[in-house]
């Protein structure tokens, strides 16, 4: 800070208190953050620098911890939703700080020599890379799921009830079924001739979306596409994150799902209509019927609350199983790799 202008108060201090390098340490802060003047994150950023007097304690003590977990909380209540998902590395973060003994992924507070390291380098659970060695899955089941039982009173559960009433409106009217794997989670909509995809344990709205617009639209182009407008499967033109205003937009779904997030696929079950949904609803446009293909010891298990010893295990291929070996240890050399 400028010599005339040492911190005598509380903060915030401001801008113009500090020399030419401190402003210039400001200005690169907010330009890494994103933004494009320093207002959103003087308050801190300004507090931290005034720590650093040419190496002398500043003239005031302060509680630092306190005050940034303060700003920390005011700037996330005044966050719109857009801004909350824009900035969802920093909240991460700030969990895994506060709240590390509450994570399964392996965390590595201090480096080679002991010294206390950042907490953006503690894990690689949540780095927005191409090549990271934890898949989207992990990061939901190991980090994200946990976060969530933090934030509420009762852990959530696999799938919400909300996923549960869009796939099973009514006792007669119900187009799919959800299985709870030990591992993972698989949507299964009636008449799909898709691969359906192995989801996290713990099923995002956003993964549900995609694969609910898949499924139902392959289902409805291969049984109805060619009859009546009427005779054709209705979907929600709305469901979590999505709007879905043209049926191409499935194959924009897959390929989030299969490129983007990079899932892994279940086995393909077809014909798969345990119910005669599909079935009756062709014979009504007078079309041949369809027939289930019956596994009953997956089918008694569908559509349960919460996943119990000896019901639906899915085993790993040998590939699956080295390519997981590998994985793993890749992650304790990613911890290694920040040194």
């Amino acid at each position: 800070m400028k010599a005339d202008c040492q911190p005598k108060e509380p903060p915030p201090f401001l801008y113009t208190h500090f020399n030419e390098v401190g402003q210039l340490l400001v200005d690169m802060i907010s330009y890494v953050l994103g933004f494009k003047t320093s207002e959103h994150v003087d308050e801190t950023v300004l507090v931290l620098l005034s720590s650093f007097n040419q190496g002398q304690p500043p003239s005031v003590k302060y509680n630092y911890a306190k005050f940034i977990a303060k700003k920390n909380h005011d700037q996330l209540i005044k966050l719109d939703r857009e801004g909350v998902f824009k900035y969802s590395s920093y909240i991460y973060q700030l969990f895994m700080y506060y709240q590390s003994k509450s994570f399964q992924c392996p965390i590595k507070k201090l480096d080679s020599k002991g010294e206390r390291r950042s907490v953006v380098l503690w894990s690689s659970v949540f780095h927005q890379v191409q090549h990271s060695p934890y898949s989207y899955c992990e990061f939901i089941d190991q980090f994200f799921y946990l976060v969530s039982c933090l934030l509420m009173k009762a852990p959530p559960p696999r799938i919400s009830y909300e996923m549960q009433k869009t796939l099973q409106l009514s006792k007669s009217y119900k187009i799919g079924d959800c299985c709870l794997y030990q591992d993972h989670t698989v949507i299964r909509i009636y008449g799909c001739e898709l691969f359906p995809y192995r989801f996290p344990r713990y099923v995002p709205m956003k993964l549900f979306a995609l694969e609910y617009y898949r499924q139902l639209i392959n289902s409805d182009l291969t049984h109805f596409h060619s009859t009546k407008k009427k005779a054709r499967l209705k979907f929600k033109d709305h469901l979590g994150p999505f709007i879905m205003n043209k049926k191409e937009g499935w194959q924009d779904a897959n390929l989030i799902l299969k490129d983007q997030l990079k899932l892994k696929r279940s086995f393909l079950w077809v014909p798969y209509d345990p119910l005669g949904f599909i079935s009756a609803r062709r014979v009504k446009y007078r079309l041949t019927p369809y027939t289930d293909c019956k596994v009953p010891h997956i089918k008694k298990y569908a559509n349960q609350d919460a996943w119990e010893q000896g019901t639906l295990v899915e085993e790993l291929t040998q590939e699956e199983i080295m390519e997981k070996n590998v994985k793993d240890l890749e992650k304790t050399l990613d911890l290694d790799s920040f040194e």
